[in-house]
């Protein structure tokens, strides 16, 4: 098992649904203490390490990815001790009922439990191909009334998450829970690796965000500390490569790293992001010098935490970098982890052109 396969495990079975990180960013401060000059947790629960660059006067340059997860939210306690359930984030409703839960108790526990599902042979012929909207679906931990699921200390209001899991396929591609955006948290560990041995020129701050899946804003915290002239976003891009999604997008697993020119969100948030030109130039210069080879994606109704980074003060230069993944926002998305091994050395490359004659000002009028 390479060390990101190794990296990424641990990240992928860290229970972390938006609003408790806490396990993830525990491991991930671990993950990257060695390689730090100093590293440290903000009052969001954003981790913060630091490397110092060569320059004088260097720039400050975030590369940031987030580390927590879709989930769920208590609504209700049944009398009969079922409990029903609300989306944490984007939820797929038709893979849902028949999947593990993990539910966080209000001191922090866990307790397992399943998404019911009415018995097939009681099922009639429509219902056997309906999608039960959430607010349908129970939740069923065993107990036997409403008093018994809050003597384990559930209560409205409590979160839960897909029990985590990981699954080695065939070479070097993996499956796991999460690993929107854990594959992204990795990236920056290896990403500080090479920065350690060999320091870029700008101030380098390796950050894992808080609440992405929940309203995106976490990193916004983040940057009033560090206050960046550019952010670098690792987080996943959807793939071409599988049958009901032939032909939409050019992107594919094993393929490399991905160069996002645009996002865009509409649906009640009204935005996304356009990447520096800058930027991308120098993304594209560095693939190239080094050897990587590129994706590239442009999509509508996908959005990252780097929309809002980058209305951050007098504006942050900010670029979008992913890593190809499959059946997103599923208990069972796939990646390539040779993608996010190549994904590290392109922004360590990247970071390396980010010196003091780099103007992240998006024009020069």
């Amino acid at each position: 098992m390479s060390d990101i396969t190794r990296i990424l495990r641990r990240f992928c079975l860290a229970l972390a649904p938006s609003g408790y990180e806490g396990i993830m960013a525990s491991s991930l401060k671990e993950e990257l203490s060695p390689y730090c000059d100093d590293i440290s947790c903000d009052r969001a629960g954003n981790v913060i390490g630091f490397i110092g660059g060569t320059d004088d006067a260097p720039l400050n340059v975030m590369v940031f990815a987030h580390m927590d997860s879709v989930g769920f939210v208590v609504r209700s306690i049944e009398p009969s001790g079922l409990i029903r359930i609300d989306r944490l984030g984007g939820i797929p409703e038709k893979i849902l009922p028949g999947l593990r839960l993990s539910l966080f108790t209000e001191d922090g526990d866990i307790v397992e439990g399943i998404i019911g599902n009415k018995s097939h042979h009681g099922m009639t012929a429509e219902e056997k191909l309906k999608v039960d909207p959430i607010g349908s679906l129970i939740v069923d931990i065993g107990a036997s009334s409403a008093q018994e699921v809050r003597d384990n200390g559930i209560e409205v209001g409590c979160f839960a998450s897909y029990t985590p899991s990981f699954q080695q396929l065939l070479g070097t591609r993996v499956s796991g829970t999460a690993i929107d955006d854990r594959g992204g948290c990795a990236a920056l560990v290896e990403i500080a690796r090479l920065a350690h041995e060999n320091p870029p020129p700008c101030n380098l701050y390796i950050v894992g965000t808080v609440w992405e899946e929940f309203n995106l804003r976490g990193a916004m915290v983040a940057a009033r500390s560090i206050q960046p002239d550019v952010g670098i976003a690792l987080d996943v891009c959807l793939t071409g490569d599988t049958p009901e999604v032939a032909g939409r997008f050019e992107t594919g697993l094993s393929g490399g790293p991905v160069l996002t020119a645009y996002s865009f969100h509409g649906r009640g948030t009204l935005n996304g992001t356009l990447s520096h030109r800058g930027l991308m130039n120098n993304v594209k210069i560095a693939a190239r010098e080094a050897d990587i080879p590129l994706q590239r994606f442009a999509s509508t109704g996908i959005l990252t935490d780097a929309a809002y980074l980058q209305l951050e003060d007098t504006g942050v230069a900010c670029v979008e970098l992913a890593f190809p993944a499959r059946y997103t926002h599923s208990p069972v998305e796939v990646c390539d982890t040779k993608d996010l091994d190549l994904l590290a050395q392109l922004v360590a490359a990247t970071l390396e052109r980010l010196d003091t004659s780099f103007d992240p000002s998006r024009y020069r009028i």
